[in-house]
């Protein structure tokens, strides 16, 4: 069901197996490099009735990368999960910084996206700035 994780499994009548997820991380770990694994929703979303997206990665102690964007309210929005990142003393590897959907007035997303590297630079010195680039003609491109 379309919906947090918590939900979803009281809806299906079955658990989240965490030992599932830890297997089959394991597993492509072992063939693979680099192994990203996506939350669902956000940092504060619920796996179960106590237990956040947030708490399962600094549990198994994986580097963050965050995603953001420069959509009004992107600057608090970003901010609390900095210090929600900080306070369980979660590795920040990368903000990335998304600029899709394209906007015609920039002035918000530009002054977002300055805003937040100057933070970044100031309280997660270590952590990686990228800017995830506007895709255009996506159709065309297909």
């Amino acid at each position: 069901y379309p919906c947090s994780p918590h939900l979803a499994a009281r809806i299906d009548n079955r658990p989240i197996d965490f030992n599932k997820i830890e297997n089959a991380t394991q597993e492509l770990a072992r063939r693979y490099d680099t192994v990203l694994v996506e939350g669902a929703g956000g940092l504060m979303v619920p796996l179960t009735g106590e237990y956040l997206t947030i708490d399962y990665i600094a549990d198994k102690n994986y580097p963050l990368i965050f995603v953001t964007s420069g959509k009004l309210g992107s600057i608090n929005h970003t901010l609390l999960s900095l210090e929600a990142i900080g306070h369980r003393g979660i590795t920040l590897d990368t903000v990335l910084y998304n600029l899709y959907p394209t906007v015609e007035d920039k002035t918000i997303q530009n002054d977002t996206m300055q805003y937040i590297r100057e933070y970044l630079s100031r309280h997660f010195p270590g952590t990686k700035f990228e800017v995830v680039p506007e895709i255009n003609n996506l159709h065309q491109t297909m």
